[in-house]
């Protein structure tokens, strides 16, 4: 079987390119990587040639992202981080479907993401309301028919290769579990700035590309710690997910995150248990507002 050139070692490929992209100075990579100078211009090259795009250009000597750069670096990363996830086994698929186990000194992180018919099956009734809503205003939203779920939401927009925080809802899970400091403050931010951290942040950023390429929903049960309380402690946290592909009013993509705290996860590998590590009084058992959409459904 014949092989393009560089595909034996994709995984340096990607970790020259990555490099060189954030420090943009090849001294810098060099000394990084603990490669050679002429290692990697050899990747680069090899990326550029199979990729039939100039990924960086040289401006009084100094290295730039072109275009094309810019647009590669997104999957490289990605890539990147999916192949060091598999070779740690912090990353599998389930029946073709993400799961995440990671539980070590830097990190606890188990997710398990599920069919979207079993939404109707084990998912909580706030979130079957915001599918529902969000199908009857078409993912706009501005519309009448998603303003009663907005209150619990977290809204995202994509920038460069982050993702920036406009609107936390005063009843979202973020707002009741950080407190009205933290709701207010988090607006504007992008997600690695958010409590959470960088580590979250690398977790949390595929599941929300997905969104914004593949799918127009995904369903998540999550179990993490995370910081509660002003004295920086961390508590476990296990809650169900619905990410939304959505639309601001004049028409750009939005991210909408909506979640609600609850032992009703369904992770393999993770016990009931460890599950209600979390302190009862941290579950939210929201009523939702589905009358009200049902009866604008009915109006419209």
């Amino acid at each position: 079987m014949n092989k393009r050139p560089g595909e034996a070692i994709l995984f340096e490929l990607l970790r020259s390119f990555s490099t060189l992209a954030r420090t943009l100075n090849l001294s810098k990579t060099v000394e990084e990587l603990g490669a050679t100078r002429q290692t990697v211009r050899r990747h680069i090259d090899i990326l550029e040639k199979n990729l039939g795009k100039k990924l960086f250009i040289l401006v009084d000597r100094q290295y730039q992202l072109t275009k094309d750069g810019q647009e590669a670096l997104d999957e490289a990363e990605e890539l990147l981080a999916r192949g060091q996830a598999w070779l740690s086994g912090f990353l599998r698929h389930v029946d073709g479907f993400d799961h995440i186990q990671r539980d070590d000194e830097e990190l606890c992180y188990y997710m398990q993401q599920h069919r979207m018919t079993n939404l109707w099956n084990f998912g909580t009734p706030l979130l079957q309301a915001a599918l529902e809503a969000w199908v009857i205003a078409k993912g706009r939203l501005e519309a009448p028919e998603f303003a009663p779920m907005r209150p619990y939401l977290m809204i995202f927009r994509e920038q460069g290769d982050d993702w920036v925080c406009v609107e936390v809802g005063d009843k979202s899970s973020y707002a009741s579990w950080y407190g009205w400091t933290w709701q207010r403050s988090s607006v504007g931010r992008p997600l690695s700035a958010l409590p959470g951290g960088v580590d979250f942040a690398k977790v949390t950023s595929k599941p929300f590309r997905d969104v914004a390429t593949s799918y127009a929903a995904r369903f998540d049960h999550i179990f993490t710690r995370i910081e509660h309380g002003d004295d920086g402690g961390t508590l476990p946290i296990a809650y169900q997910r619905l990410l939304l592909r959505g639309q601001f009013a004049d028409g750009s993509f939005a991210l909408f995150s909506i979640i609600e705290r609850t032992y009703d996860l369904e992770i393999p590998g993770l016990g009931h248990e460890r599950i209600a590590s979390m302190p009862p009084e941290m579950i939210m058992n929201v009523k939702p507002p589905a009358k009200h959409v049902r009866d604008l459904e009915m109006s419209s």
